[in-house]
């Protein structure tokens, strides 16, 4: 594996992390830390579960990349880290697993994991994606979480027979899920503002979902199974959707593939490499409440487009309750209309029958 120093890439100095943020991952952490709890058992875990418990256990049986050992891939890092002017470079780990996997963990220092099944399924180019997906995943904050939501996870599978405190910690569980799929949206963005390279990106998800056999798989076709999978079905399909989805940290391959290429059309994309993206130093100025309109806008707009049957089953439903409110509204403003005609022809003397 070799890198790629022919091809010049965009620099995105002082970028802020909302640059690359979906929407729905930064609403999503403002319902997180409104949970009643949630800031306790935040305080709790980062106090008692530091994590040098994970770094030793890495140290112990991975190999640490730097310029001596998987030389490639430390260099893929710091064109990574150069790329998005990030303050501090993030240790990286390689793990002997047959699992196609990368993580990004820990609370005062995070640290990237990528497994050997990963780093043997994807190209050069593939990887350099995949890398500065965790960075952006470290650079927004998203390990603090993921490493909270490891240790729920686990805990849960103890404590989940408990009446009260089970289902307490159930809500912030399926709440956390929830925000770690939209965070992955994020990592995404990040990653091809690294790599800078469209194709890259959609073929990570194709090997995600379909292996090796990347000659045997076509981008466009690939991206139209999301096309199908939103149109797809009745009702019952659109609730199956949500069955499907509900234990799941990340979004499904097909889906974070059209996610992206949406991203692109929307031309944010372009905006940002042409340098049009918020700044760090700016972070202080954003206000919360500007965050959740943003969200709400992109919730409303994705509600209003969607051709899932149970989406549409519910707009077409709200379209009917407003047209019913629309005719009674009207029934009602014609009745007081003619009381009211009648009232002012008998106070004339000329009531009518």
């Amino acid at each position: 594996m070799t890198t790629s120093p022919d091809r010049i890439r965009t620099r995105l100095p002082g970028i802020s992390t909302r640059a690359w943020e979906h929407p729905a991952d930064r609403t999503a952490l403002v319902t997180l830390r409104s949970l009643a709890g949630f800031d306790t058992v935040l305080r709790t875990l980062s106090g008692l579960l530091q994590e040098r418990q994970h770094r030793l256990l890495y140290l112990a049986t991975a190999v640490r990349v730097d310029e001596r050992q998987f030389r490639a891939l430390h260099q893929l890092r710091e064109d990574c880290v150069e790329i998005l002017d990030a303050r501090t470079t993030p240790e990286m780990f390689v793990l002997q697993s047959p699992h196609v996997n990368a993580l990004t963990i820990g609370m005062d220092r995070p640290f990237i994991v990528l497994t050997t099944g990963l780093i043997d399924l994807m190209d050069t180019e593939e990887l350099r994606f995949v890398i500065g997906h965790e960075l952006g995943h470290a650079l927004s904050g998203h390990a603090v979480y993921r490493t909270m939501l490891m240790h729920l996870l686990r805990i849960s599978a103890n404590i989940g027979w408990m009446p009260v405190g089970g289902w307490a910690l159930r809500a912030i569980v399926a709440a956390l899920m929830e925000w770690s799929r939209k965070s992955e949206l994020s990592g995404d963005r990040a990653g091809l503002l690294c790599g800078q390279d469209v194709d890259a990106s959609v073929r990570v998800h194709m090997k995600t979902a379909g292996g090796t056999w990347v000659k045997e798989m076509n981008h466009g076709a690939f991206l139209a199974q999301a096309d199908d999978y939103e149109r797809s079905g009745d009702l019952r399909d659109g609730v199956l959707k949500l069955l499907n989805l509900e234990l799941q940290s990340h979004p499904f391959s097909v889906l974070r593939a059209a996610e992206l290429r949406r991203w692109i059309q929307s031309g944010e994309y372009d905006r940002i490499i042409h340098g049009h993206y918020p700044h760090r130093d700016t972070d202080k100025n954003a206000r919360i409440s500007e965050e959740i309109k943003e969200a709400a806008r992109n919730y409303k707009q994705s509600f209003d487009q969607s051709e899932d049957p149970l989406v549409r089953t519910v707009r077409n439903l709200g379209k009917d309750v407003g047209a019913a409110v629309s005719t009674v509204g009207q029934e009602v403003g014609d009745t007081v209309t003619k009381l009211g005609k009648r009232l002012n022809d008998w106070r004339n003397g000329g009531a009518t029958a």
